[in-house]
């Protein structure tokens, strides 16, 4: 990957971050809590959005190192479930909406790419590439049910706060970063290769770089 390269894919990747994001911020609003609103969340101005180690720091870091692994974040949107009417139903389908928004930015450039991509320019190809492969990750790492991934208000949702549900809950808390170093380093080998077929199967393509 070639330095303009790794520029644009930074680009990309800090405004992937806000996109998913807002998306979590609209879904709150929408259900019913303003926070996101009131605290200057729903914007696409990027200041009130990065953190500077997971938006630029940690993501050029992991470009040039070659690991393979290449992801990021932003601020945290925060939200306050009690202004949510129902709280179990509203923390899954705010937690579920920043993934989807990335979904839907890798299909949108990824068709794009199928339908379009020999009458592109080289460097848009490229560009669409890159926008692809970042939000299939952010969305498929983001979807992973350990704290403080958005997966994991997918699956307590859906769990009791008693019995067997609670232990799951009470155990992922505890243990979520040992957990996380795990997923980075050994689980992630076995999700990539679905990242790229996901890639293959929504661009009809390989990777441009």
């Amino acid at each position: 990957m070639d330095t303009i390269t790794t520029i644009f894919y930074i680009v990309i990747l800090i405004f992937s971050v806000i996109i998913h994001e807002l998306a979590h911020g609209y879904t709150a609003d929408y259900l019913g809590d303003p926070t996101p609103r009131l605290q200057g969340r729903l914007t696409l101005n990027p200041i009130p959005h990065l953190d500077l180690f997971g938006s630029i720091i940690l993501p050029l870091l992991l470009v040039l190192s070659g690991t393979g692994f290449i992801v990021g974040w932003a601020k945290p949107v925060v939200y306050n479930p009690f202004n949510i009417k129902n709280r179990r139903s509203g923390a899954a389908l705010i937690g579920i909406a920043g993934p989807l928004a990335n979904i839907l930015l890798a299909v949108i450039f990824g068709l794009a790419l199928r339908f379009l991509g020999t009458s592109l320019p080289d460097a848009v190809q490229v560009i669409f590439s890159a926008i692809v492969l970042v939000n299939l990750i952010l969305a498929i790492f983001n979807m992973i049910p350990v704290p403080p991934l958005d997966g994991h208000h997918i699956l307590f949702s859906l769990l009791p706060d008693t019995g067997i549900g609670g232990q799951v809950k009470s155990f992922l808390k505890r243990y979520s970063l040992p957990l996380m170093l795990v997923i980075i380093f050994f689980v992630w080998k076995i999700l990539f290769p679905v990242v790229i077929w996901l890639f293959v199967l929504i661009t009809g393509s390989t990777i441009l770089f």
